[in-house]
C-alpha cells in the first residue's frame, strides 16, 4: 500500500474540515436510545465571551470525558450553551449606543431589550465559534442560552416557588453597589486593588462639655502616658461617610474608654448649631491595638460597620444615590439631623423613616463623594478638629466591569435564604453522595457554605429574568408568575406596579443541570440525563455556580446535580503570575492554536492538569506535543508504506512472534492505566499514559523492532518453505501493526481528535464508522509475560549500549565491535531470535564467544578491557564488551570528561553552599531558589553521569 498522507502534517488543513463533518452529520450525539446515560453540563460562558485560556482548560478537559464516554458506547450529552450575562451584555449595548451619541434612557424598556437581542443574534455567538475551534463535541443541536422562552419560565417558576417556600424575600441589607453601572453585583464581581490612600485621625468631641483621662500602660501595667481629654479619637480612610455614623465603638475589655461607654460625643462636621451626637458603645469588632482603639459606626457605607449596627440596633444611615453622589433629596439638614439626634438618645423610628432622613448637611449635597471628602476634610481642619493625617496603602474594592470603586451601601433588594439551602449540599458533600475532587477543596466548601451568607438576587438592570413580583401602593409585594396572578391575590381595585429590578446571572445558571434538560416538565432527557454525571469547573467560581446548583438542584428536584465534582487550577503566565490584561501576559489560545494545532493545545492542557493545581503556559510545551503529533503521522505513513492498514477486528489478532505479542500486551496495559487514569479524573496520568506509549514503545521501538520482519520476507533468497515463513510473519506483523494503530488512534482521540480522525480515515475504507463513534479498545487477550520479559529485556540493553556509547563518545554513526562473553540459555535464545534487530538498533558489530561464564571471567573482562580499550557492558546472565580501538580517541576522550567533571563537582559545590544558606533561601526571590535548586540537580546528575563514563573507560 503506497501512503496517502501528504508528507507534512498540517493541523489547519485538517480540523475545520472535520469539525463541519462531525457536526453536520450528528456525531456528537448518535442515536443511542438504550444506551446508558452520561450527561456534562458545560458551564456557560457569557454571551459577550471570547474564548481564553482558562475556557481551554476547562473545556478540553469536558470534551476528553465525553469523547471517552462516546467511545464507550455511552449516549453521551455535553450540554452546550451561554449565559445572557446582564451587566456585560447591557453594558455592550449600551457603548453601542454612546458611541451613536444616544443612551439607554432614551429609549423605553422595550425597544432596549429589542436592541439587545438584536445584538444577541448577529454578534452573541464569537465563543462558541471558537469553542468549535477548540474541537468541543457539544450537541449543538440543543444549545441553550439562559433568556430563552423555556429557561426563562423555569426561573420564574424557582423565584415563585422559593418565595412560597419563604426561601426569598425583600430585606434592606448592605450590597456593593457599582455607580457607574448603578447596580448592586456580586462578591464575583468585585476585584480588591492595592491602592495609594489616606489615614484621618479626628476629634470627636464628648457631648456636654464632658472629659475623661485618657491612659495608656505597657505590658506590666505601668502608665506610660496620660492625658486629660474632651474627645475620642477616631480614624478613618473614607471621611465623607461620617455624616452617616450611627456610634462609636470600643473593645468591652478596653480600659481607656470603659468610663466613655454609654455616652455621647459629636461628630465634628457639619453647621455648628446642628451636629449630630452619637453614642459610644462596646462591641468585640474594634481592635484595641489598631490606631485608637475606637472606631466610628457607619452601617449604610461598611461592611463591617453594618454587623456592629445590626448587633447594637444602631440606626443606619445612607448617604449617597445611586451615582455616588451625596444625597440631594428630602428635608433640610437642620430637620433629619434633629430627628438623628433623638435617635441617638433612645428614640424610635420606623426603617422607612430612617431611610428617608438625609443627614447631608446642604453645603455638601449633590457632590461627588471624593469631593465631598476633600471638603469634609478640610472644614474639619479648618476647625482645628483634624489630628492627623498618614499615607497608607488600602485595599479599595473595584467593580470589575464598571471599573470605579465600589460603594457598600444599603439598599432594599431581594434575597434566597442560602443558609437553608446550604443544609442539603452540605450533608450531601459530608456522607460522600457528591464528591469533590481534589478532596482538599472540602474544607473549604463546608467552611463558606456552613457561614454562607443571604445571597442577594436583585439587578438594577432592564436586560435579565424581570423579578416576577408587583406592588400596591404602600409597597406591598406580590409575586407571581403573571400580572394576572399578582392582581388576584392583591385583590379587586388595587393598583400594581411591576419591579424594574432582573435577577441576579448566577440565579438563572443555577438551574442549569435541569432546566436545560426541559425542567420544570417531566421530559424524556430529564428522566434520563438528570442527574448529571460529573461536573468541571473552575475552583474560583465554586461558590457562586457549583454550590448554587448544589442547593437549587437538592431543593427543587430531590436530587444532587451530579455525584462528582472536579475543580481544576487557573492557567497563569509561564512566570506563575496570574494572568490579566493589565499585566500584559494573557495568552490567547487561538494564537496557540493558529501556530500548533487545537490537538497540541488540547494535550498541553491535559497533560499539566494535575488534580486541580495550577498551570503555567508553556509554548515549548505546546509545541512538543504538536511534534508529538507530527511522530504519529509520519509513523502511520511508515506504516502504509509497508501494508499495514485498517485493522477488521476489536478483539487482537493471533499472534506467535514475541515482538507482536508484547505490543498487544502493551496495548492491554495502557488501555488498563488509561481506564483507570480517567476514572480517577488524573488527567495528567491519562494523558502520559498514551504519550508514552505512542512515542516511546510504538514508535521508538515496535516499529524499529519490525522493520527486519519486512526486510526478510523482501529476501528472495532462501528456499520456499522458509520463504513462505517469512510471509506469514510479515502479514502477522501487518495485522498485529494495523489492529495496534487503530487502538491508538482510539485511545488517543479523546485527547486529539482532530489528527486521529485524519489518520483513522486514511487508514482505510471504514463505511459509516467515523473514529468519534468507534468502539473502545477490547483486546480479549491477557498479556503474554513470556514476550514481555523477552522484548523488555532487549530493549533495556539497546537502551545501556545506547547510553555507554555515547557516554563515552561513540559517534552515532560508527559501528564498534561488541563481543558476547555470555549469555545464559533464556537470553541466548532471545538474541539469536532478535539478532537482526539487536544488532542494528544497538549499531553494533556483534561477536559471540562463549555462553558460559568462567570464575575468572570478570578478571579477564576487566584484564581485556585494559588491554584493548573497551567498555564493559553487564547485567544479570549477560556479559558483554564494546572495542573502543580506532574508534574514538580514549586519552582524549577520558581528557573531556574529566574536565568536564571538575566543572559540574565546582559548580554542584558551589549550588550546595548557596542553597544551604538559609538567609538566601529565605530572601532570595522564589524564582531564583527554584532555579538554583534546578542547576543543582543538573549538575549532581552529570558528576554521576561523568564518573560512570569514566569508570567505564577504566
Amino acid at each position: 500500500m503506497s501512503t496517502d498522507l501528504p508528507t507534512t502534517f498540517d493541523p489547519a488543513d485538517i480540523e475545520a474540515r472535520w469539525y463541519s463533518h462531525w457536526e453536520d452529520n450528528g456525531l456528537f450525539r448518535p442515536a443511542r436510545p438504550g444506551a446508558e446515560p452520561y450527561t456534562i453540563v458545560n458551564p456557560p460562558p457569557n454571551v459577550t465571551g471570547s474564548l481564553h485560556i482558562g475556557h481551554a482548560l476547562d473545556n478540553t478537559l469536558q470534551d476528553i470525558m465525553i469523547r471517552y464516554q462516546r467511545l464507550r458506547g455511552k449516549d453521551a450529552l455535553w450540554v452546550v450553551g451561554t449565559d445572557h450575562a446582564g451587566i456585560a451584555t447591557q453594558m455592550v449595548v449600551e457603548r453601542q449606543l454612546e458611541a451613536a451619541q444616544d443612551k439607554r434612557t432614551n429609549h423605553s424598556r422595550e425597544d432596549f431589550i429589542a436592541k439587545v437581542w438584536e445584538w444577541k443574534e448577529e454578534s452573541g455567538g464569537t465563543i462558541t465559534r471558537q469553542l468549535r475551534r477548540l474541537g468541543c463535541s457539544m450537541d449543538w443541536s440543543r444549545e441553550q442560552f439562559t433568556m430563552d422562552e423555556h429557561f426563562s419560565k423555569s426561573v420564574l417558576k424557582t423565584f415563585v416557588d422559593l418565595h412560597r417556600d419563604g426561601l426569598i424575600y425583600r430585606d434592606k441589607r448592605l450590597v456593593n453597589w457599582d455607580p457607574k453601572l448603578k447596580t448592586a453585583i456580586s462578591d464575583l464581581e468585585v476585584e480588591n486593588r492595592e491602592t495609594n490612600g489616606q489615614m484621618w485621625h479626628f476629634k470627636y468631641p464628648l457631648a456636654d462639655n464632658a472629659t475623661y483621662t485618657y491612659v495608656e500602660r505597657d505590658e506590666d501595667g505601668a502608665i506610660v502616658f496620660e492625658e486629660e481629654r474632651d474627645y475620642i479619637s477616631i480614624a478613618t480612610t473614607r471621611p465623607e461617610t461620617m455624616l452617616g455614623d450611627g456610634a462609636v465603638a470600643v473593645h468591652p475589655s478596653d480600659a481607656r474608654y470603659a468610663s466613655l461607654v454609654g455616652k455621647l460625643c459629636e461628630i465634628p462636621v457639619g453647621p455648628k448649631e446642628h451636629r449630630r451626637q452619637i453614642p459610644i458603645i462596646t462591641d468585640e469588632y474594634p481592635d484595641p491595638d489598631f490606631g485608637s482603639g475606637a472606631v466610628k459606626i457607619t452601617g449604610a457605607h461598611d461592611e463591617n460597620d453594618y454587623g456592629v449596627a445590626q448587633r447594637n440596633g444602631i440606626p443606619m444611615y445612607r448617604l449617597m444615590d445611586e451615582v455616588a453622589a451625596m444625597r440631594s433629596d428630602g428635608e433640610a439638614y437642620a430637620e433629619t439631623s434633629q430627628r438623628a439626634r433623638a435617635l441617638a438618645r433612645g428614640q424610635a423610628a420606623s426603617a422607612a423613616d430612617i431611610d428617608a432622613m438625609n443627614l447631608v448637611p446642604e453645603e455638601y449635597r449633590g457632590l461627588d463623594r471624593y469631593e465631598a471628602r476633600k471638603r469634609v476634610v478640610a472644614d474639619i481642619d479648618a476647625e482645628g478638629l483634624m489630628i492627623g493625617v498618614e499615607d497608607k496603602v488600602i485595599m479599595q474594592p473595584y467593580g470589575d466591569r464598571g471599573g470605579v470603586v465600589i460603594e457598600p451601601m444599603l439598599t432594599d433588594q431581594w434575597y434566597v435564604n442560602a443558609g437553608e439551602l446550604a443544609k442539603a449540599p452540605i450533608a450531601a458533600v459530608k456522607s460522600g453522595d457528591v464528591e469533590i475532587v481534589p478532596k482538599s477543596w472540602e474544607k473549604t466548601f463546608f467552611n463558606w457554605m456552613e457561614n454562607i451568607q443571604p445571597w442577594c438576587v436583585s439587578r438594577q438592570l432592564w436586560w435579565g429574568h424581570r423579578i416576577p413580583a408587583w406592588y400596591d401602593e404602600t409597597g406591598k409585594a406580590y409575586v407571581a408568575l403573571t400580572e394576572a396572578e399578582a392582581r388576584e391575590q392583591a385583590g379587586e381595585g388595587v393598583e400594581l406596579t411591576r419591579d424594574e429590578d432582573v435577577l441576579d446571572t448566577w440565579f438563572s445558571s443555577a438551574l442549569w443541570p435541569f432546566a436545560t434538560l426541559g425542567w420544570p416538565e417531566q421530559t424524556d432527557l430529564v428522566d434520563k440525563h438528570y442527574p448529571n454525571n460529573l461536573l468541571i469547573s473552575g475552583f474560583d467560581i465554586l461558590f457562586f455556580w457549583d454550590a448554587r446548583m448544589m442547593m437549587m438542584g437538592r431543593h427543587l428536584t430531590g436530587q444532587n446535580p451530579w455525584p462528582k465534582l472536579y475543580l481544576h487550577g487557573l492557567v497563569r503566565a509561564a512566570d506563575g503570575q496570574k494572568m490579566s490584561k493589565s499585566k500584559g501576559n494573557v495568552v490567547d489560545p487561538l494564537g496557540l492554536i493558529d501556530r500548533y494545532g487545537a490537538d497540541a493545545l488540547r494535550f498541553f492542557m491535559a497533560a499539566m492538569e494535575s488534580q486541580g493545581r495550577d498551570i503555567k503556559m508553556d509554548d515549548r510545551r505546546v509545541e512538543g506535543y504538536r511534534n508529538f503529533a507530527t511522530k504519529l503521522w509520519n509513523a502511520t505513513r511508515f506504516c502504509q508504506s509497508n501494508g499495514i492498514g485498517a485493522s477488521t477486528q476489536i478483539a487482537a489478532p493471533e499472534a506467535t512472534l514475541a515482538v507482536n505479542k508484547w505490543i498487544i500486551g502493551e496495548v492491554v496495559e495502557t488501555q488498563t492505566a488509561l481506564d483507570r487514569a480517567l476514572a480517577e479524573l488524573r488527567f495528567d496520568a491519562a494523558a502520559n499514559t498514551i504519550y508514552h506509549f505512542v512515542w516511546d514503545r510504538f514508535c521508538d521501538w515496535y516499529l524499529e523492532l519490525i522493520k527486519g520482519v519486512f526486510a526478510l520476507e523482501a529476501d528472495e533468497i532462501v528456499e520456499p518453505a522458509a520463504r513462505q515463513e517469512r510471509h506469514r510473519q510479515a502479514n502477522e506483523t501487518r495485522a498485529v501493526a494495523g489492529w495496534v494503530l487503530d487502538q491508538i488512534f482510539v485511545l488517543l482521540h479523546p485527547f486529539m481528535p482532530f489528527i486521529t480522525e485524519e489518520l483513522w480515515s486514511k487508514q482505510g475504507e471504514r463505511a459509516n464508522y467515523p473514529l468519534i463513534t468507534a468502539e473502545w479498545p477490547n483486546p480479549a487477550v491477557v498479556v503474554d509475560t513470556d514476550s514481555k520479559e523477552e522484548i523488555d529485556w532487549l530493549i533495556e540493553t539497546v537502551r545501556e549500549i545506547r547510553s555507554a556509547k555515547n557516554e563515552v563518545g561513540v559517534p552515532s554513526g560508527s559501528k564498534p565491535a561488541m563481543t558476547i562473553f555470555h549469555t545464559d540459555q533464556k537470553r541466548d535464545q532471545w538474541l539469536y531470535d532478535n539478532q537482526t534487530a539487536f544488532k542494528r538498533l544497538a549499531r553494533v558489530e556483534l561477536f559471540l564467544i562463549s555462553d558460559r561464564l568462567e570464575p575468572d571471567t570478570n578478571n579477564r573482562l576487566q584484564t581485556r578491557r585494559a588491554q584493548k580499550g573497551a567498555i564493559l557492558i553487564e547485567k544479570e546472565g549477560f556479559a558483554a564488551t564494546i572495542e573502543l580501538k580506532g574508534v574514538i580517541d580514549i586519552a582524549a576522550e577520558k581528557a573531556r570528561l574529566e574536565k568536564a567533571l571538575v566543572v559540574s563537582r565546582k559548580e554542584a559545590g558551589s549550588l550546595k553552599g548557596r542553597l544551604g544558606n538559609a538567609s538566601f533561601v529565605e530572601r532570595a526571590k522564589p524564582e531564583a531558589v527554584e532555579k538554583a535548586r534546578a542547576d543543582l540537580a543538573h549538575h549532581s546528575a552529570e558528576v554521576e553521569r561523568l564518573e560512570a563514563a569514566l569508570a567505564r573507560l577504566g
